[in-house]
């Protein structure tokens, strides 16, 4: 089979029947199967697996990073962890593409079609590189957009409810992700939320930070930034980030749990690599010290959670709303997370898409009844400004739901719009 595909000049591959001709071979995959009927008999296919095997794409190790929340961080951790120790990586996710410091693609989809990321393999193969690094949607695994890809390692960081909008019901969306971790493929669980996910016990390891786990967290502090101690069975370490909050120390430990499987380095190597990670763009992006502004991507109750408990010994305001066309049911649970920790709360649009943004912001007001201090502006902009302009000396600043965003959905267009660039020039223009 080898040689009927390489004894032609293919001019490309194509996974759209609409755009097969007869230079162009065409991947079947589980997405475009149905339409495979509409294609000539002197089509050439091929599957996923074929395609894998004749771009020798096994060269390369795979570690795939599912969850509701943390996926991006922790996959860009690893990514830098494993680069920072001599290992040439290549990452693709919501951020983009990379091989090594290289920026191969703008933002894309989360996890693409099969043939984008066999493509992305390919470039990062021919580039050197020796892992590559890939966030797993819930969309994807469903879609089987991962079909036939052999990973090396496969880790879980959390399951809390998103995405209802598509899977219709929680227990649907954890079976999804529990697919995931059914075969025998290495894994490595979060064991503090090990009770929301099913998974194949073969090759599986844990982290945690409460529970007992292959890599347990023996102690650490969140005061300026995280420092805690890693053990793995007879090996001890300690290390420190930068970063701020809980969440991020579950990352960090899926991040040197990974790095540790997949290279078997000291934890003392691993660990101090950590020190040079910047962290992500739009993950608890500080905008400005002072006053202090952070910018995050939470956009669903357990995201919202996390980032403000891990402040909430502070006086906070927060800057919210949520995705139209999206799932209902969580906006009033967003509401009364901010409600509990935010001094301050300016509800506002998200990405409205074709919903009215009014509805939306009363989908949410419906879990701040009775809650004080509460303001509902639908322009994004002048709800940030607003928020800038009543803040106090020692209040803290989060802007939550978009993260490194640079547009907003409203109707069917996309329009500029970066939370981060609303805040430089109301400062700037303040001071």
């Amino acid at each position: 089979m080898n040689i009927l595909y390489k004894s032609r000049e293919w001019n490309k591959i194509t996974e759209n029947t609409k755009e097969w001709d007869s230079n162009t071979l065409f991947l079947e995959t589980a997405q475009n199967r149905k339409y495979i009927d509409t294609l000539p008999n002197e089509a050439v296919k091929i599957t996923p697996a074929e395609l894998f095997k004749i771009w020798e794409l096994d060269t390369i190790k795979i570690v795939g990073i599912s969850g509701t929340n943390g996926k991006t961080t922790t996959a860009a951790l690893i990514y830098s962890l494993l680069n920072d120790l001599g290992y040439p990586t290549a990452l693709q996710g919501t951020r983009g593409v990379f091989v090594a410091d290289t920026k191969i693609e703008s933002k894309s989809m989360t996890t693409p079609s099969i043939l984008q990321t066999l493509k992305h393999i390919k470039i990062a193969k021919d580039m050197g590189a020796e892992y590559f690094v890939m966030e797993v949607s819930s969309h994807a695994i469903a879609q089987n957009r991962i079909e036939s890809l052999p990973f090396a390692l496969k880790v879980h960081t959390n399951i809390t409810r998103d995405h209802l909008d598509y899977h219709g019901t929680i227990e649907e969306y954890r079976k999804i992700k529990s697919a995931f971790f059914a075969d025998n493929s290495p894994k490595l669980l979060n064991k503090d939320m090990i009770s929301t996910i099913k998974f194949n016990p073969t090759n599986a390891y844990t982290y945690g930070v409460e529970e007992p786990a292959t890599f347990k967290i023996m102690a650490y502090s969140l005061s300026d930034g995280i420092s805690g101690v890693i053990q793995y069975y007879n090996e001890k370490e300690a290390f420190f980030s930068n970063m701020m909050g809980l969440f991020n120390l579950y990352n960090i430990t899926a991040a040197i749990s990974a790095v540790k499987i997949l290279t078997n380095k000291p934890l003392s190597e691993i660990s101090q690599e950590l020190e040079y990670f910047g962290g992500v763009s739009g993950r608890m992006e500080v905008v400005s010290q002072n006053p202090m502004v952070i910018v995050d991507f939470a956009h669903t109750p357990d995201g919202i959670y996390r980032v403000l408990d891990s402040l909430k010994d502070r006086d906070l305001a927060v800057v919210f709303g949520a995705g139209g066309d999206r799932d209902r049911g969580k906006r009033p649970k967003m509401g009364a997370v901010a409600g509990r920790f935010a001094k301050k709360i300016y509800i506002t649009s998200d990405n409205p898409r074709s919903e009215n943004p009014q509805d939306i912001i009363d989908d949410i007001l419906l879990g701040l009844k009775g809650k004080e201090g509460v303001k509902a502006i639908i322009d994004r902009k002048e709800a940030i400004r607003m928020a800038l302009s009543e803040l106090k000396d020692g209040e803290i600043l989060l802007i939550l739901g978009k993260g490194d965003e640079e547009y907003q959905e409203i109707g069917d267009k996309k329009i500029p719009f970066d939370d981060r660039e609303v805040v430089r020039e109301y400062l700037g223009n303040r001071q």
